[in-house]
């Protein structure tokens, strides 16, 4: 259901915090940057791209989907200056009222609506 797809989705890019935490602290990662920077790559893109003529038309389609894309960029970007050594850097990006948090947030809650729907 719609409903479980998108609590696979918050959980999945909640753990996205952590893997970058990891990156930072140890300059590496499992995850390559060119498969990050994509948002169609995920589990949640594949079934976002993929889902039903309905669920596109929610009010919550669009929004979700160009904040998913943003959220994959700057991920993207802190796992490649993590993977760089540029440590500090990365760290600055993951803090409270950083971009990526304030992305990441949105997205949350707007997730949220829209399983809430």
């Amino acid at each position: 259901s719609i409903q479980e797809e998108i609590e696979k989705g918050i959980g999945a890019h909640g753990l996205w915090k952590q893997r970058l935490v990891d990156a930072i602290e140890t300059g590496e990662s499992d995850w390559a940057p060119e498969d990050v920077c994509r948002d169609d790559k995920c589990a949640f893109g594949q079934w976002l791209y993929s889902c039903s003529p309905t669920d596109k038309s929610s009010p919550f389609y669009e929004d979700v989907r160009t904040l998913h894309a943003k959220f994959h960029k700057k991920a993207c970007g802190i796992l490649k200056m993590a993977l760089e050594g540029h440590k500090q850097e990365a760290e600055s990006e993951m803090v409270i009222g950083s971009e990526y948090r304030k992305i990441s947030s949105t997205l949350t809650l707007k997730l949220i609506e829209w399983k809430d729907t």
